[in-house]
């Protein structure tokens, strides 16, 4: 697992917006049965080239989590828009996913810590918990932005500021650092997507209107580049001293 610094959530962040516009466009540049069955097999390819990995690879690790950033918006939207189910009754569905995912991975192995996944068995109950997470945050966002009529934009500062309560907590208050990572990194799914979103959609929707495949495009590059820098990085802090 990488460490949890300013440039992994950062780079968190850029994924989540970068798999709603994705999917975004993809369903709506082909069939959405296609698009899906494209998502789901890359995301498949993804997560196992990261299983695979005997250590942390910079590429794949976030090539694993961009293809559930993509798939994860997927199978929201599929319960929405293709099953009629609305997003009130998503959310608190997929909340209970996580939960469940939760439950197994304490009950199993005692902690929920990304520090100490060290086996195939705490790697699944992560990637679980991460698909799971992605999910959430997107059936959350659209609930706020749609169901309650809010848009994109207020959305995106809406979930910015309950943002806020893990990191403030962490950082003063002796918040469980467990606790805050995983609702932190709950809730930078809705924060990236929304204003994915809001850049993305026409102005009828409430967006500026760019459009969702540059908006995807866009961010693709900004996340190689960060991508880059972290493998960078890591060789640097590998080199043997002189």
């Amino acid at each position: 697992m990488p460490e949890v610094a300013a440039i992994f959530w950062v780079t968190k962040a850029l994924t989540t917006a970068m798999g709603e516009a994705a999917s975004d466009f993809l369903v709506r540049a082909m069939a959405p049965e296609i698009a899906v069955l494209l998502g789901a097999v890359a995301f498949t390819v993804a997560l196992v080239i990261q299983l695979r990995a005997g250590r942390y690879v910079v590429w794949r690790y976030w090539f694993a989590v961009a293809m559930v950033g993509v798939f994860g918006t997927m199978a929201a939207d599929v319960v929405h828009v293709g099953l009629g189910i609305p997003y009130a009754v998503s959310t608190v569905a997929f909340a209970i996913a996580l939960a469940a995912v939760f439950g197994a991975w304490r009950s199993s192995e005692k902690t929920l810590s990304i520090h100490s996944i060290h086996t195939r068995r705490r790697e699944l109950f992560y990637w679980a918990a991460v698909m799971a997470t992605f999910a959430l945050g997107t059936a959350a966002g659209d609930l706020v932005a749609v169901t309650l009529h809010l848009g994109y934009l207020a959305a995106a500062l809406v979930f910015s500021a309950l943002l806020l309560v893990p990191a403030i907590g962490y950082r003063w208050f002796g918040m469980n650092a467990v606790l805050a990572f995983w609702a932190a990194y709950v809730l930078t799914r809705p924060v990236g997507a929304s204003f994915a979103d809001w850049l993305g959609q026409p102005p009828v929707r409430g967006g500026l209107g760019i459009g969702s495949g540059r908006v995807a495009l866009v961010l693709s590059l900004a996340i190689g580049a960060l991508v880059v820098r972290m493998t960078l990085t890591q060789r640097e802090d590998r080199r043997p001293l002189a």
